[in-house]
């Protein structure tokens, strides 16, 4: 159960110091509690204090880094049910789902753990010619300083988590703005970091209006901005960033396609995962599925059958796999873009159907290519088919996005598997799986209107940290 009222934190400390935020139970509706919204002069207070934190953060010892890593991990595993359960009110994910993204989020601050006690140098052969005999090169990573986090409303945990962790790790102070639809599961990594003996000032967690929000990307005292979120959002604030590092994890239409001599069994099932799991609200989801004319009536015709069997409605029961998303304006656009592909010739094969926030699962095929539902992030419960015969042709297909995030191909051909590959303009290509999976050690991040630099604890301390040269003369006698 929430919390009546939830503090935002500044410079690791709770701060009461209103109750404007509602945060909205997404399925019902109701006022589910009340968060405390921070304004510019507190966001300002903020960037100070993790300026002055700058200093004893990156002075901490890897291991006591370490420290307070695996204290967040054991006091996330303490408190498993409480944020499966904020996260099942605050996102409206259903119940199963919020606990695999408890598991993720302990999996990122585990990984992180391990990584902060491993980020490592390198030591430079520089005799390359005789004008460089007696020298020594050594390279050492060094923090950025204060960081700029936004996070979204889709993962609200362990999105904010591939920030604040790797932050942690490598001794990064940091102002995090998480998503005001979802802000009680950053609040709660908050909580935890505030038992812990980080340097004041290290974190500062801070939901608040957009016209505040203007500092996380503007103030120059930041020294890395690191946005998730839509692609319109994330390059205008990259525009006016200033000189300061930019990360961008944003949108995508993710393709997969179903070669010929594919089991059928388990491509519908990762499918109906990939294109459905969470009302299709991430940025990986399943939107284009290509099969092959050989399987495409019976790719058709089991997914069909598997769609109408998925159960939708209140994401706090067990069996629930659809869940609202996260308002019903969103909805209502996703239920626009649908009704606009039908009409200009679309066929609806399932699903279309909406009651508030609650689309029903949809699959369209013969859908044109320039309507919106193809072109841009459907970013809900919505999927379209479409046959090929030729898997060159079909590869160009993909690439023809303005998007570049992940895709998925099934196929049994290692040439055809190596070939995606090497073709397709993607951050990354998942053989034999769906686009729509991530574990939280790898790279993960995408091209074209996808976004810059990649998530994944390692990468993300390459991102906030700067490589620092030391050049020894031994004088030659």
């Amino acid at each position: 159960m929430l919390q009546k009222a939830y503090p935002y934190y500044l410079a690791n400390e709770a701060v009461y110091a209103n109750e404007e935020l509602e945060v909205i139970d997404k399925y019902s509706g109701t006022l589910a509690t009340r968060v405390a919204m921070a304004d510019t002069d507190a966001i300002d207070k903020a960037i100070t204090w993790a300026v002055k934190a700058e200093k004893p953060m990156a002075q901490l010892p890897p291991y006591r880094r370490q420290d307070v890593l695996k204290h967040c991990v054991q006091r996330f595993q303490e408190r498993f049910e409480e944020l499966a359960e904020s996260l099942c009110i605050e996102a409206g994910k259903p119940i199963h789902d919020s606990r695999g993204e408890v598991n993720r989020l302990i999996d990122t601050f585990r990984v992180a753990s391990e990584e902060a006690v491993r980020i490592n140098g390198e030591i430079l052969n520089l005799e390359i010619s005789k004008l460089s005999v007696g020298y020594r090169g050594f390279v050492k990573r060094v923090p950025v300083g204060a960081c700029s986090f936004i996070s979204p409303f889709n993962f609200p945990l362990n999105l904010a988590a591939h920030k604040v962790a790797p932050a942690i790790a490598c001794g990064c102070p940091f102002v995090l703005k998480p998503a005001s639809r979802t802000p009680i599961g950053a609040l709660i990594i908050a909580e935890t970091l505030a038992e812990t003996d980080l340097p004041k000032g290290a974190f500062s967690v801070l939901p608040c209006h957009r016209e505040g929000a203007e500092l996380f990307t503007v103030d120059n005292r930041f020294k890395l901005l690191s946005f998730t979120g839509s692609p319109g959002v994330g390059w205008d604030l990259k525009a006016r960033a200033g000189h300061k590092k930019v990360v961008l994890e944003l949108g995508g239409n993710a393709a997969c396609v179903v070669d010929e001599n594919t089991d059928l069994d388990d491509a519908v099932q990762r499918l109906i995962f990939g294109a459905f799991y969470q009302s299709g609200q991430s940025c990986i989801s399943v939107q284009r599925i290509y099969g092959h004319k050989s399987i495409y009536s019976e790719l058709k015709t089991r997914l069909v059958e598997s769609v109408q069997k998925l159960r939708k409605g209140d994401p706090k029961k067990e069996d629930t796999f659809i869940g609202p998303m996260i308002s019903e304006g969103e909805a209502e656009r996703l239920q626009r873009w649908v009704d606009e592909a039908i009409a200009a010739g679309a066929r609806l094969l399932c699903g279309g159907k909406r009651d508030g926030a609650m689309l029903d699962p949809t699959l369209l095929e013969n859908v044109s290519h320039d309507c919106a539902v193809v072109q841009q992030e459907a970013f809900g419960p919505v999927a379209v088919l479409e046959s090929f015969d030729n898997f060159d042709e079909v590869l160009d297909r993909v690439n023809d996005s303005a998007f570049g995030l992940q895709a998925g191909i099934f196929t049994r051909d290692l040439y055809r598997a190596q070939k995606a590959w090497d073709r397709l303009e993607v951050g990354g290509v998942l053989i034999g799986e769906v686009p729509s999976w991530r574990v939280d050690n790898m790279p993960y991040g995408g091209v074209k209107d996808s976004g810059l630099g990649r998530e994944g604890i390692r990468w993300a301390i390459a991102d906030m940290t700067e490589e620092r040269l030391m050049v020894i003369r031994t004088a030659q006698i």
